[in-house]
């Protein structure tokens, strides 16, 4: 299987979890996740008016300059923690 075929199950299968995963372990998927797809962080910093969206601005910007390769094994890393931890 390739890492992008991979990826894209992993990241279908993260969706089923059967217990919500904490924030910090959702921040840290998402922040991998657009970095895999997108790349480098490509919008303005929301406000402090929207402290999810900044969050999750925040959580991608911390991965800048990242790989999209990188990106993509450190969320299947990640990913199978919390399917593991959480069950799917």
């Amino acid at each position: 299987m390739t890492l992008e075929a991979e990826f894209k199950t992993i990241a279908d299968n993260v969706k089923k979890v059967k217990t919500q995963p904490t924030n910090d372990e959702l921040l840290t998927l998402y922040g991998l996740y657009k970095q895999a797809i997108v790349g480098d962080v490509n919008t303005d910093k929301p406000g402090m008016m929207d402290p999810t969206g900044k969050a999750k601005w925040e959580a991608w910007e911390s991965r800048k300059g990242m790989s999209k390769d990188d990106a993509m094994s450190s969320y299947i890393t990640h990913a199978k923690e919390v399917i593991g931890k959480y069950g799917v």
